[in-house]
């Protein structure tokens, strides 16, 4: 195997610039096939016609709850594959959006109001799962990240069987919107306009803890014994990050349901083509998935009018990812080798 080229500011340069043309043609394909009835020409020349108002009130912000939502689930992605130094690790393996979806959805069929208490269930939810789990999988007051993996592949599943107690005993109208949300779907509401907001804001949270340790997260790759070495406490760091990326993960499975392998394939991709090098993987893995968000919602947005229903995204990025997590098992191996 040929050595890969070290990241120069250049090079990162030049790699943040292709992501952002790739994050522009995405946004550029979602207008272009998002809503099939919209004519934009109509819509820019006529403020007042009805083309506007849907472009304004609906489009607009889909795009961009898509974008947030997709970067959210790709850095949170990249960032706890390099805590537990494994790159199947993804939000919805750890168990964390198992407890998010079923923070919100709690929140939402107990009756304590949408706008407020899905995110905040959500988040809520998150980091239970996120304490839980890490608390289950320490050994001695260290964190053991194959325990971690196991930990909360188990904790979905527990996640999975609340989801249908509180189903069981929903009201069926509550139910049905609840069922159909967990699907994932980035569509805006417009009585809601706050949840954008809180999106994007829960996402700086998340970049900005990433951002900070990024050096440390590379130090962590030479193993736990060699971070201690060079002044990083790995289970200081993954305690501080786990909690601090429940916050994005958490309001995005709120607001947008389960959109499963965004942060599993998505920096894995990253990955082989720039490296390990977190300064780089953090920031593009983030533009990236907010663009396979987006154009995955604009191919279920183009075929709604021949299946005469809109599929939820989170199907789409499951029929894609599955058989690419698939062919990383298979034909990737060293890639799915748990730290141990």
């Amino acid at each position: 195997m040929t050595a890969r080229a070290p990241l120069t500011a250049r090079r990162l340069a030049v790699a943040v610039a292709v992501a952002f043309v790739v994050l522009l043609a995405a946004v550029a394909l979602a207008f272009a096939l998002g809503m099939p009835e919209l004519d934009l020409k109509t819509a820019l020349d006529d403020p007042a016609s009805w083309q506007a108002r849907a472009l304004w009130s609906l489009q607009v912000p889909r795009v961009l709850q898509g974008l947030v939502a997709g970067a959210t689930l790709a850095l949170s992605g990249a960032a706890l594959q390099g805590l537990l130094r494994n790159a199947l690790a993804d939000p919805f393996i750890l168990g964390v959006s198992g407890g998010a979806a079923l923070g919100s959805t709690a929140a939402v069929l107990t009756g304590l109001g949408a706008a407020v208490a899905a995110p905040t269930g959500g988040f809520l939810g998150a980091l239970g799962a996120l304490l839980l789990v890490t608390a289950l999988a320490s050994e001695r007051g260290r964190v053991a990240p194959l325990r971690v993996l196991l930990v909360g592949v188990v904790f979905n599943a527990l996640a999975g069987a609340g989801l249908m107690v509180l189903q069981a005993f929903a009201d069926p109208g509550a139910l049905q919107a609840a069922v159909f949300r967990l699907m994932g779907s980035v569509g805006a509401d417009p009585s809601r306009p706050a949840l954008l907001p809180i999106l994007a804001g829960a996402f700086a949270v998340g970049l900005a803890a990433a951002l900070a340790h990024a050096r440390s997260l590379d130090v962590l790759a030479l193993g736990d014994d060699t971070a201690r070495s060079l002044g990083v406490d790995p289970d200081r760091l993954r305690l501080r990050l786990f909690v601090l990326l429940s916050v994005p993960i958490g309001a995005v499975v709120a607001v947008t349901g389960l959109i499963g392998f965004v942060g599993l394939i998505v920096p894995h991709a990253v990955r082989l083509a720039l490296g390990p090098d977190h300064r780089a993987l953090l920031p593009i893995s983030a533009l990236v998935g907010g663009a396979f968000v987006v154009v995955a919602d604009a191919v279920v947005s183009a075929l709604s009018p021949a299946l005469g229903t809109e599929l939820p995204v989170g199907v789409l990025t499951a029929l894609v990812g599955g058989p690419l997590f698939l062919a990383l098992l298979r034909w990737r191996p060293s890639q799915a080798e748990v730290a141990t």
